[in-house]
């Protein structure tokens, strides 16, 4: 077996050196540190910044072989060596992508092109969970958000509930069932599609099958479902789940909120593909994104990130990226089995402000542990309430303000006394008032929402979890994780069903609830 780290991490010369680098700084407020891309910017300003910093992080990456990995995972090498395949998503945003993937994309653009002609399903109800629901979820509700003529609806979870109320009040007849499943057997998707195929044959539509479409990997899989072939999108084995958006799993989003939209997203994807590619490290935004995020994590210790998304349409993003890095960067083994000694994968969590300001800012304020903060705004609104948007810029740039320098006491003992407070409550509320400061954060700043804009932010941190997953030595193209609990669950549901508890097979917590949740 190929070995492919030598030398720990932990005990790597260059990442103690990065470490060194980062104990020895601060975060410097009178230094104003920007990179501009794609549209973007991303201001670095509020994370530890030195020149040695900035020499130890070209000598980790060249340690770790930054540039043959990022040419792997961007020309279709086996960027996903424990599963021995390409991650090359990368190729289903290129202008001129391979033959096959252009045919798909054609196919398409036409399927959306023909229904909207004839001005076809009134109502989509798309079917799919994690990577074949978030990023069709964030487009449709980025972009469709004043309404369009097509009602679309997302089941995702196995609770009954969701399937029910997805195709609750709709007109069978006028309505497209999408089913998105990568393996077309993921138990959720395929549960949620026979009861819709069910409330299809219910109503009498001739031919159901014609009122769904699949996307799949495995379209013969979905052939023998039922699915005919001409309804049946291919994305390929080389896609991982959460990056599925950019393959026909995009396709609700296009008949929602147009094609437009998907080949805007692609082109701004692009564009920050070919900016990480190109870059130098210095100037690199994923790049630096990931140092500052893996400086947080395993040098000083925050155990999770804050994303304070400041455009309500953005809501979605919160868990896009939530499944994009905890899926991918939630692992303790490099790649050779070994256990990683330094902390990985932050905890990612959010809202969108100024809603998370009434929910949680307090923490992240005045908290033992506090969080980085990843700040995203636009700086032009699409309404016309302009003190509206006045007003979340100023709350967006205040409570980054406000983490970052903080309150000491002497300051706010000073307001209370200049507020007319005796001396002696002015000193036992100003304690109550101090705020520490120096809490780090990053502000990134979208011309306006538009697709190509969201794209390249959906890019930037797609790049930024590959950094990441390379310094810290592990893959982040598999979910391990994840398995044990599916197969754990057949077996459960099966005694369930049967009412044959094995006592040897499961704790005795689980036996007693099998038991009292089996079915009569």
């Amino acid at each position: 077996m190929t070995t492919h780290y030598s030398t720990p991490l932990h005990q790597l010369p260059e990442w103690l050196a990065y470490t060194d680098a980062i104990h020895t700084s601060c975060i410097n407020t009178n230094h104003l540190r920007l990179l501009k891309v794609a549209g973007l910017t991303l201001d670095l300003s509020a994370q530890r910044y030195s020149p040695e910093i900035e020499k130890a992080i070209e000598q980790l990456l060249t340690a770790r072989q930054l540039t043959t990995h990022r040419e792997l995972l961007l020309n279709g090498g086996i960027a996903n060596p424990i599963e021995n395949r390409p991650a090359w998503h990368t190729m289903l945003r290129q202008p001129r992508p391979l033959p096959e993937v252009a045919e798909e994309r054609n196919r398409v653009l036409e399927f959306v092109r023909r229904t909207d002609s004839n001005r076809r399903w009134r109502n989509i109800v798309h079917i799919g969970i994690g990577g074949s629901d978030w990023g069709v979820r964030l487009a449709t509700a980025a972009f469709g958000y004043a309404g369009t003529w097509r009602n679309i609806r997302y089941v995702a979870n196995i609770d009954g509930h969701a399937i029910e109320a997805g195709l609750a009040g709709l007109d069978p007849h006028d309505t497209l069932i999408v089913v998105a499943t990568k393996s077309f057997t993921t138990a959720e998707t395929l549960a949620n599609a026979e009861r819709a195929l069910e409330w299809l044959k219910a109503a009498k539509v001739p031919n159901p099958y014609n009122n769904i479409i699949a996307i799949t990997a495995k379209p013969d899989v979905a052939l023998a479902w039922g699915v005919p072939k001409h309804n049946i999108f291919k994305f390929w084995s080389w896609v991982g789940g959460r990056f599925s958006l950019w393959s026909a799993v995009g396709v609700a989003a296009g008949l929602t909120v147009g094609s437009n939209v998907l080949a805007g997203l692609q082109s701004g994807a692009h564009a920050m593909d070919q900016h990480f590619l190109n870059a130098p490290i210095a100037e690199n935004a994923p790049i630096q994104l990931a140092m500052a995020d893996i400086a947080n994590r395993s040098i000083l210790g925050y155990g999770s990130r804050n994303l304070a998304v400041y455009d309500s349409r953005l809501a979605n993003l919160i868990p896009y990226l939530q499944q994009l890095e905890m899926e991918s960067l939630g692992k303790s083994v490099d790649l050779d089995g070994n256990p990683i000694e330094v902390p990985t994968g932050s905890v990612v969590w959010g809202m969108p402000g100024t809603d998370a300001q009434h929910t949680f800012f307090q923490w992240l304020h005045q908290g033992t542990d506090g969080a980085p903060v990843d700040f995203i705004v636009c700086q032009k609104a699409d309404h016309r309430y302009t003190d509206h948007h006045r007003q979340l810029l100023a709350h967006c740039l205040a409570q980054r303000e406000a983490l970052l320098n903080g309150k000491t006491e002497e300051e706010a003992y000073q307001e209370n006394l200049n507020a007319g407070m005796e001396e002696e409550r002015a000193r036992l509320i100003a304690k109550h008032r101090k705020l520490a400061g120096g809490k780090p954060s990053n502000l990134i700043v979208l011309p306006q929402l538009t697709p190509f804009a969201l794209g390249a932010l959906l890019a930037l941190y797609e790049h930024k979890v590959f950094v990441e997953g390379l310094v810290w030595g592990l893959n982040p193209f598999d979910q391990w994780g994840v398995e044990l609990g599916k197969v754990l669950a057949k077996d459960i549901e099966k005694a369930l069903a049967s009412g044959q508890t094995d006592l040897q097979t499961h704790n005795s917590s689980t036996s007693y609830w099998i038991e009292q949740f089996r079915e009569e």
